[in-house]
């Protein structure tokens, strides 16, 4: 994994997107025949507008998310879609900046070149996978913690590493790891230099369910001393899934790691970037936005409201009103008692199962963020009746009203839609990890993803 502006991204991601970057620059040069041109110079410009763009396009379509799953022809659908949409912003871009455009013939040699440069890196990368080396990781602990860490060799397909086994050191513990993954060296720990070197290990990974006088210090200092990594297991989860597992998580952790600082100059960038971009979207979505309101008011005869208002909770726990399109009928909870969204509810109309699929609902959100009640990317916001409710049954569910809450954010790009407390647990773990390391580009890049979420209707009810 590389860490990028405190946000780890895989070393696979890095290595293709830079690979597919060099193919669409290469792409608009092979295009031209490699000659010298009387706009030579303009030619890097060229190509790199049309790079620009293109990884633009792929990005907001999900071809560089960490945990979306190989499959071929769902990877082959995005690329398609990707140059489609890629070659109508090109279009619309070349018609305002003429200098940059690309005579026709060479554009659609280029779009040709790169799309199947694209494919075949894809249909390479999909072959090759499984057979490129991951870095060996030994594992000390064989209990609850432990085995946590154990879907990591099946589940996660973009995963760099591969957990070779667990030593079991504890003595009084219960194992929760399969007999033959692990390694039994309680009465000997003098040779664990030597076992890590034996199998090749990268990294030990401290997994521990009670560390009291069970650790063996002196070992594991040798065997950093001789460049061998040493991880604890919430650090260790939280780099390879991208969220902070609470099941593993107590107090003292979050007190003494790095993060979970929200500074004056911080806080002054994002309000200034919320504000810019939400100025945007509404002189760009504002046809959007009266075309619903006007389906809104014809559905239902032209009664009722076309924005519906309802409480949350804030930043602070500061209460306030959040203001979204009317998706379901009116009166829509009986005797006004919370319920939870769930799949194909009865209680959305035809206009507003639309508008929640390609999120148009979300929109009049955007004068929340430029009143300040919210941020353009952040934790959901809770209803008062959830709220009190989660945070009495759901540990560190507090934490998440340290921040503004956002119309999205990395548990929305990351999880499904969340409608049962099993779900909010899940996505409290995708927002700690975001209060934790938060920063300009990591909301710059959930904003280009949360296209993906939009344009493939993910988690929408």
């Amino acid at each position: 994994m590389f860490r990028i502006f405190r946000h780890y991204i895989p070393k696979i991601l890095i290595l293709l997107g830079t690979t597919e970057s060099l193919i669409l620059l290469l792409s608009v040069f092979l295009s031209t025949g490699g000659g010298i041109s009387p706009d030579h110079a303009l030619m890097f410009p060229r190509a790199a507008l049309f790079c620009a763009v293109m990884m633009f396009v792929m990005m907001a379509m999900g071809l560089y998310h960490n945990f979306d799953e190989d499959n071929s022809r769902m990877v082959l659908t995005r690329i398609s879609l990707s140059f489609l949409l890629g070659v109508v912003m090109l279009v619309l871009l070349y018609n305002m900046l003429p200098g940059l455009s690309i005579n026709h013939d060479k554009f659609l040699f280029a779009v040709l070149i790169s799309f199947s440069g694209i494919v075949t890196c894809r249909l390479a990368r999909h072959f090759w996978h499984n057979r490129i080396p991951k870095s060996n990781i030994l594992v000390i602990g064989t209990g609850k913690k432990a085995q946590q860490l154990e879907s990591l060799n099946h589940n996660y397909k973009n995963s760099d590493v591969r957990i070779r086994s667990y030593l079991d050191i504890e003595e009084n513990g219960t194992r929760h790891i399969a007999e033959d993954r692990i390694i039994d060296i309680k009465q000997d720990l003098s040779n664990l230099v030597q076992i890590a070197f034996d199998n090749d290990i990268r990294e030990i990974v401290i997994a521990l369910d009670e560390r009291r006088n069970t650790i063996p210090i002196n070992a594991i200092l040798d065997c950093k001393m001789r460049g061998i990594a040493v991880t604890d297991v919430n650090s260790f989860l939280e780099r390879q899934l991208g969220k902070i597992c609470i099941n593993t998580l107590d107090p003292s952790t979050l007190i003494y790691c790095d993060g979970f600082i929200q500074g004056e100059i911080k806080s002054l960038v994002k309000r200034s970037f919320d504000i810019t971009v939400s100025l945007a979207l509404l002189v760009l979505m504002s046809p959007v936005m009266l075309l619903t309101m006007l389906a809104i008011l014809v559905e239902s005869s032209f009664r009722g409201s076309v924005i519906y208002s309802q409480k949350r909770i804030g930043a602070n726990d500061r209460p306030f009103r959040i203001y979204k399109f009317r998706s379901m009928r009116e009166n829509a909870e009986v005797e006004g008692n919370p319920v939870w969204a769930s799949k194909d509810d009865a209680r959305v109309t035809r206009v507003g199962r639309f508008i929640r699929k390609t999120r148009i609902d979300e929109l009049p959100q955007l004068f929340n963020v430029l009143k300040g009640d919210m941020s353009f990317v952040g934790p959901r916001p809770e209803r008062p009746e959830f709220t009190r409710e989660l945070s009495g049954e759901i540990p560190f569910y507090s934490l998440r009203h340290h921040v503004k809450p956002g119309i999205t954010g990395w548990a929305q790009i990351c999880f499904p839609y969340g409608a049962s407390k099993g779900d909010a647990r899940e996505k409290l773990q995708y927002d700690l990890y975001y209060l934790k390391n938060n920063t300009l580009f990591l909301d710059i890049l959930i904003l280009i993803q949360t296209a993906a979420v939009i344009f493939l209707g993910k988690g929408a009810r």
